[in-house]
């Protein structure tokens, strides 16, 4: 991409409207736009072809690209009729993520986004029933509403708090049973999110969901995670998977993010639920034939890449201190809600905007190949409430980290002399 081309496209957030989120003043919650500018931004900041520039991608873990050892797995795959329920590779892979959750049983599925709509369609099996999210979850925010849109469940909200859990009494006010009165909606299911995606990758405490299964109960109401990146929550808290999924009656966790796999996502619960989500599956055009290919892929994400979950936690804790460390100082992050690979951050001055910082960092400066070594690209992405966010994957090494350290303090000291000649 051309310096011209992302001038062009700041001036196009400018004029397209409000480029700078604002935190809601309950709790320092973001606000939540993603507008048509910030699509665009991600639409126009991604890696170029250029050799002689290096481009580190901290946009998202799925942009992670499947390595040698799960391209000969993919093309060695035993195959068959996975809708038969013929394919020995997706039926092993099923199999071997109900024992790492700890569940009685699991069930491959496409995406996040479709596991997490089955297991709202087979917990809210009737017309009228409702379940409970964050109000800043996933499955609230990015899933297009399809609980409503695709199952005909209604949704209600509790505030998520900063570390991503949400009040337990705040809560039981939310339930409702539609009986006897009947204007009601009736109260089935509850969401969690682990870790939590907009909130910076916070993994969510055991006591937590103790006590959430605990009210769950009590009030008769099943309890699924989201856990997208719950590998992510296991390696941060140093324990097996299944030790914080017994607390859930079902989870979605997701391959293709920090563990690698071009696609797919494991749906895991008892052997009833899962008979359920088949049929659901089914409807929502997820009955794959011979998806060993892809199951292939799945294995050697779930049993091979948690282990090396800790070294995307380490650097980006090497890049959030970096941030507190530079000079002249330009950045603002909380080093106590860096827990796992997600990483948000704000800028000091507030003529600085998260579109043009990521501008900044995207583009390589004049004098930057002397100053650096090499012409350096940081793709990262502005975020709710005003907030940048960067996200550590297997892509990116201990090398890459520090380059786009010296690229921040680059940054900063550039911007720093723009001011001074300015004034």
């Amino acid at each position: 991409m051309t310096l011209k081309t992302l001038r062009f496209s700041a001036r196009t957030f400018l004029q397209l409207g409000n480029h700078r989120a604002k935190h809601v003043a309950q709790h320092g919650r973001p606000e939540l736009e993603r507008s048509t500018p910030v699509r665009l931004y991600y639409e126009t900041a991604k890696p170029n072809a250029d050799c002689s520039v290096r481009t580190i991608d901290l946009r998202s873990d799925t942009v992670t690209k499947p390595g040698p050892a799960m391209r000969q797995a993919m093309a060695a795959a035993e195959v068959g009729d996975d809708v038969f329920g013929e394919d020995p590779t997706v039926n092993e892979l099923q199999r071997r993520a109900a024992d790492i959750f700890g569940m009685e049983a699991a069930l491959f599925a496409p995406s996040g986004t479709m596991s997490n709509l089955i297991a709202v369609m087979v917990h809210c099996r009737e017309r009228g029933d409702e379940m409970i999210v964050g109000d800043l979850s996933h499955l609230h925010i990015y899933e297009q509403g399809g609980s409503a849109q695709l199952a005909g469940v209604h949704s209600t909200t509790v505030t998520n708090l900063p570390d991503g859990t949400f009040d337990l009494c705040q809560l039981e006010t939310k339930i409702r049973h539609g009986y006897p009165d009947a204007h009601y909606p009736r109260s089935r299911l509850v969401c969690v999110e682990n870790t939590h995606n907009i909130l910076g990758g916070r993994v969510l405490p055991l006591s937590f969901l103790q006590e959430l299964r605990s009210v769950a109960d009590q009030y008769n109401l099943a309890v699924h995670m989201d856990g997208a990146r719950v590998m992510n929550a296991a390696v941060a808290l140093g324990i097996d998977p299944s030790v914080i999924l017994q607390h859930c009656h079902t989870v979605s966790v997701c391959l293709s993010k920090g563990l690698g796999a071009p696609v797919g996502t494991m749906l895991g619960g008892s052997r009833d639920f899962i008979q359920r989500a088949v049929r659901a599956r089914k409807a929502l055009g997820g009955g794959l034939r011979q998806s060993g290919v892809l199951a292939a892929a799945g294995m050697v994400a779930l049993t091979g890449m948690a282990g090396r979950l800790d070294e995307d936690h380490r650097h980006a804790k090497i890049f959030a201190q970096a941030l507190l460390d530079c000079d002249p100082p330009l950045y603002q992050v909380d080093m106590a809600a860096v827990e796992t690979n997600i990483l948000r951050f704000h800028l000091c001055d507030p003529l600085l905007t998260p579109v043009e910082f990521c501008e900044r960092m995207a583009t390589v400066a004049e004098g930057e190949d002397r100053a650096l070594g090499q012409g350096v690209r940081v793709l990262m992405f502005p975020h709710v409430g005003g907030s940048v966010r960067a996200v550590w994957h297997l892509g990116i090494t201990e090398e890459d980290t520090q380059l786009a350290v010296l690229k921040l303090r680059f940054v900063a000291q550039q911007y720093a002399g723009e001011r001074r000649r300015a004034h």
